[in-house]
Order: structure tokens, then sequence, then C-alpha cells
């Protein structure tokens, strides 16, 4: 178990428990799943990127990724239905919360400029997605072997049926929002 996880099981949930003013403690919202998701356009015609990607993605979460294919072909862009244009990766349970926990105290930190995260980007039922510009911020990753800078979106997914619990969980876990 986490650090993260048993501050969850500990400090949070009670507390998350109090301010929302929930009587069933299933109700309390909770992290299902994060997902790491890396969209390659360039892929299409240097596969090599997609490999190097994979890879990155594979060392910054601990889990090896899915190809993410197309579900159409698109000729002005000269993609075909099937091609492999990203790679994902669905963290749930501890590695989720080291994930986590690794992405708020070391990643975020080093973004230059950095004053928070948008609190605009959650979708209606309690989930939140990130976009991160470039690999790089992530320890792991080494700079000599970069073979191209890329982002990536980060989803957590959520058991809050709305936003402001959503955004309470988040804010008790340690996601810096901007105010």
């Amino acid at each position: 178990m986490s650090r993260l996880e048993k501050k969850y099981k500990t400090e949070i949930l009670p507390a998350l428990r109090k301010e929302l003013a929930i009587v069933n403690i299933m109700q309390v919202p909770r992290l299902t799943k994060i997902v790491v998701n890396v969209g390659l356009g360039e892929a299409i015609s240097n596969s090599k990127l997609l490999d190097a990607a994979a890879e990155e993605v594979a060392t910054i979460t601990g889990q090896k990724p899915v190809l993410t294919r197309s579900s159409k072909a698109i000729a002005g862009f000269r993609l075909r239905e099937g091609m492999a244009i990203g790679c994902k990766v669905t963290l749930r349970g501890t590695r989720m919360y080291e994930f986590l926990d690794r992405l708020i105290s070391l990643s975020l930190p080093r973004i230059r400029d950095f004053r928070g995260v948008s609190p605009k980007a959650f979708d209606g039922r309690g989930n939140y997605s990130l976009g991160v510009r470039e690999q790089l911020i992530f320890p792991e990753i080494d700079y000599e072997k970069v073979a191209g800078i890329h982002g990536m979106n980060i989803c957590f997914v959520t058991s809050a049926e709305t936003d402001d619990h959503g955004r309470a969980l988040l804010k008790h876990l340690g996601i810096p929002f901007r105010k």
C-alpha cells in the first residue's frame, strides 16, 4: 500500500465524509483509475517515435502501454484505418496512487512558471483531465535518450457524482488547483 493510499484511507476519507455531509461511507468519492494517453500524429510517417513514446510511458507509469489505433481513414492526413497513432495506460490500485504521488510531489513542480492546474477541466461527472506539454517533467525520463518531445493527457476518473465532489477529492489528494 502506497503512502498516498494510506493517507486516503486514514485522513482524506473521514475529512471528505464530514465536508460533503455524506452518511454512507460507500458514497464518499474515490479515485477509480488514472488514464495516461499519448497521441502522436507524427507516428504516421515515423513509427520509431511511437516505440520511443511507448517506452517512455512505460518508464513513467511502471506499466506496459497499449497501442491506440485509428478508427477511420483520413486521406488528407495519409492515415489508414487501423494504423497505430498513440498509446495509453490505465492505472488502478497501488500503481495509480504511486503515480499520483510522484506526479504531485515531483513532476508538476518541475513545470516552468507553474501556478497550479486549471480548476475548469472537469467533465460534469466529477472526472478531471490534465494536459502535460512535455514528458521531460518526469524525473524518470533521461534527457539524453529522448527522441522527440511530446505531451500527454492524464485523466483522473473518480466515483464522484458531481464536479464539486470530484474537486474536493482531488484537492484533498493534493492536486494544486489555480486560485
